[in-house]
């Protein structure tokens, strides 16, 4: 899809919009369906994009459960074309966190989004970010998921954390299975919980796989936000 490219379903009408998140133009893809209950955040992982399969894959099935997604890229299009050499951005966290969180007020100054509970799915890198973001705003993030991510490099953020927190890992990912289990050893003041996929690899390419982890997703965020739209 491109992102000029406008999809319209029951679960509402998706948008190409402009994020100005801590001073720069973030290019995203927005959806809110009617009665939204939250509105997700998606934060891809290294190398990869708001186009990515596997999430839009996983924010289809948010929007079937009355939940707005927003599809962003935290480097602008100059940025991506650095990081294709240079590999550094993408492993830049504190970075990208402050971008979700720009990308948070961005939100709340938009008639359709202001004032819903705010989820963050994040995927391998974008994981890191995500949990940074949450513990810095944790007042403004309700629930986090995480798809073959890595918590670890939210670092000494970790133990700041209050957000309940999904951390859903592929059973064959034996390396991301033992560091999401000590990034968990951090986060003693948030309900953190790992779901492994059985049979999963990282990018729950098998059959089912990415089917679980949508079903996991949409479970624990329908849960918390709705706690809080109630």
């Amino acid at each position: 899809m491109t992102p000029s490219t406008h999809t319209a379903s029951a679960e509402g009408v998706e948008r190409a919009v402009v994020i100005d998140a801590e001073g720069v133009e973030l290019e995203g893809d927005l959806a809110v369906p009617p009665g939204a209950r939250g509105i997700v955040m998606f934060a891809h992982g290294s190398g990869s994009s708001r186009h990515s399969s596997r999430n839009r894959f996983v924010a289809e099935a948010l929007r079937q459960e009355s939940l707005g997604t927003l599809l962003l890229d935290l480097l602008t299009v100059r940025e991506e074309q650095i990081d294709s050499r240079t590999r550094h951005l993408r492993f830049d966290i504190g970075l990208l966190a402050g971008r979700l969180i720009g990308a948070m007020r961005w939100l709340d100054a938009q008639d359709d989004t202001r004032g819903l509970p705010v989820g963050l799915f994040g995927a391998s890198t974008g994981a890191g970010a995500a949990l940074v973001a949450a513990a810095r705003r944790p007042d403004r993030v309700d629930a986090v998921v995480s798809r073959g991510g890595r918590p670890d490099l939210a670092g000494e953020d970790l133990p700041f954390a209050r957000t309940p927190t999904l951390l859903i890992v592929g059973g064959l990912d034996t390396t991301v299975i033992e560091l999401n289990r000590r990034a968990m050893e951090h986060m003693a003041h948030a309900p953190a919980e790992l779901a492994i996929v059985p049979g999963a690899s990282h990018l729950f390419e098998e059959p089912g796989a990415l089917e679980k982890v949508a079903q996991l997703a949409g479970d624990w965020f329908v849960g918390y936000l709705s706690r809080r739209s109630g």
